[in-house]
């Protein structure tokens, strides 16, 4: 690999090797998912697709798994589809790629991971890598990031939820500018339309993703997923349906040993350690 690694470098999971796309370390209470394939800039081909289903799925089970942390190795996030691999596969009902286990990435099938997932993004990021980004919750973008939603070029549309989110996030102009024409937009863009939350200096993005990820991952586990759950109510649902879901949240949240745990760091100024109970 002549690539350089953008990434926890000095640590890569032993499994790692030419044949595993997804690449995962658990690192704390955080879980590491890692896009493998720098020879190919990390385009997704299938065995990618259900790779990261399954680590998603994975992160979504363990109750000691806190927060994911999405990066890639190599100089680039992701170049998008791998088309020669993907086309032959699209079937009348699009793209089935999630096996048994997994949890569909993009979240486009109605199931949605319950913990917060932060996203390292570096190089290129075409495509499904904007997408999941628009299906997690904080990313972070080296400052020579390029982005492409470029799917019209190829004669198709974006099928992982950018025509959903990708308006919701930036505005409906911003995000038809960049779906409908396809142009390449650097990361200074795509902070001031909201797609990414922080512009660091290149080779810094993923410590920078892990110490938020970190950050989030020393809170209360149900709480921090609770008032996740609750935004993306809002979201979904509207105004209405999130406020009737706070009252019950809360007095469950109330019941918790980490609501315990939380009012006796307050009252001894003391820094809390949560258990997720």
């Amino acid at each position: 690999m002549n690539e350089q690694l953008s990434g926890p470098e000095q640590s890569l999971p032993e499994h790692s090797g030419p044949g595993q796309r997804i690449i995962t370390e658990r690192r704390g209470h955080v879980f590491l998912i890692g896009f493998n394939r720098p020879e190919k800039r990390n385009a997704a081909d299938f065995a990618l697709l259900a790779q990261l289903a399954l680590a998603y799925g994975e992160l979504e089970r363990d109750p000691e798994l806190r927060v994911g942390l999405v990066y890639a190795v190599g100089d680039h996030f992701t170049a998008g589809l791998d088309l020669a691999d993907i086309g032959p596969r699209l079937g009348p009902d699009g793209l089935a790629m999630v096996p048994e286990g997994g949890i569909h990435p993009w979240q486009v099938d109605g199931q949605s991971v319950s913990k917060p997932v932060v996203m390292a993004v570096q190089g290129t990021c075409l495509t499904l890598g904007i997408e999941l980004m628009l299906a997690s919750d904080i990313s972070v973008a080296a400052e020579s990031t390029r982005f492409g939603q470029i799917e019209v070029a190829r004669g198709i549309l974006p099928f992982g939820g950018a025509t959903i989110r990708f308006p919701r996030a930036a505005g409906w102009g911003n995000a038809m500018r960049w779906i409908l024409t396809g142009d390449m937009f650097d990361a200074a863009e795509a902070h001031r339309i909201g797609l990414v939350q922080e512009v660091v200096p290149d080779g810094t993005q993923f410590d920078r993703a892990l110490e938020l990820a970190e950050r989030i991952a020393a809170q209360a586990p149900l709480a921090v997923q609770a008032a996740l759950a609750n935004a993306r109510t809002a979201v979904r649902e509207g105004s209405a349906a999130a406020e009737a879901e706070l009252q019950p949240a809360l007095a469950r949240l109330a019941a918790t040993e980490d609501s315990r745990i939380g009012m006796e760091a307050f009252m001894t100024r003391q820094p809390a350690t949560f258990v997720g109970r």
